[in-house]
């Protein structure tokens, strides 16, 4: 299985500390936020590789610290230099598949979220389902529904529909961006694209995906710290303590 890790983006809500420096490598603390999701799914044994999309400018920060980790990790580098000319997270996964001719099953997540839970309970999870799955939590703000991707979902977790950041959401389900691509699935990645579906948030694809073939949506079994902005940063340094297993 491979482990695509979405850092493309330039965090620019952070600034000044990501103004030259990427997001997914600032310290939590005693470790960067990449170190604390590779250090935990490593831990599965089930990883053989690890694709860290980078854009042009921070791809030398990447490249530094990968050096220095004991597992495969290859970054590459989409080519863009400006949040204004990003390729978006759907573009940048099909990026990197053709660049590395990927053809696996494939565990997608973003690189800038800190859990308090294992990932290696979603790929667990994924492999007893079958299909390519999503994690899912329940948000009673409904201001924050109108903001991110809704799921609605059957008794077996089966997906019934998803919309990414809906007028009207459907349901109180939200997913954070965290996926499992079956190697078929994963090959249809170019199809979505051309079929229309969104390429900015990861969850498009999944929004498209799950009208073609059955996806299923796990309870998220912890939380999500999203580090948008220095506040919410600040926050999670004061107050992380680590993943429960």
């Amino acid at each position: 299985m491979k482990c695509l890790i979405l850092a493309a983006g330039y965090a620019t809500r952070l600034y000044p500390l990501t103004e030259n420096f990427p997001k997914p490598l600032l310290k939590v603390g005693e470790k960067t936020i990449l170190d604390w999701l590779i250090d935990d799914i490593d831990g599965a044994g089930l990883v053989d590789e690890y694709v860290v999309i980078s854009n042009h400018k921070f791809a030398r920060h990447f490249d530094e610290w990968a050096a220095a980790k004991s597992v495969k990790i290859t970054v590459v580098d989409d080519g863009t230099s400006t949040n204004e000319t990003r390729l978006g997270a759907v573009r940048d996964i099909q990026f990197a598949i053709d660049s590395l001719g990927l053809d696996d099953d494939m565990l997608v997540i973003a690189g800038d979220n800190v859990l308090d839970f294992s990932l290696q309970k979603f790929v667990r999870y994924a492999h007893d389902k079958g299909t390519s799955c999503i994690m899912r939590y329940f948000e009673p703000d409904a201001a924050r529904l109108v903001k991110c991707g809704i799921v609605e979902v059957d008794s077996s977790d089966r997906i019934l529909g998803m919309e990414e950041k809906p007028a009207q959401p459907k349901s109180n389900w939200c997913c954070p961006p965290f996926y499992y691509y079956t190697k078929s699935d994963a090959r249809l990645v170019p199809a979505g694209i051309a079929a229309g579906c969104g390429t900015d948030a990861p969850g498009s694809y999944i929004a498209w995906l799950c009208t073609q073939t059955p996806v299923h949506a796990m309870e998220m079994p912890g939380s999500r710290y999203d580090i948008g902005n220095l506040e919410s940063y600040h926050k999670v340094c004061e107050t992380y303590h680590g993943i429960d297993r």
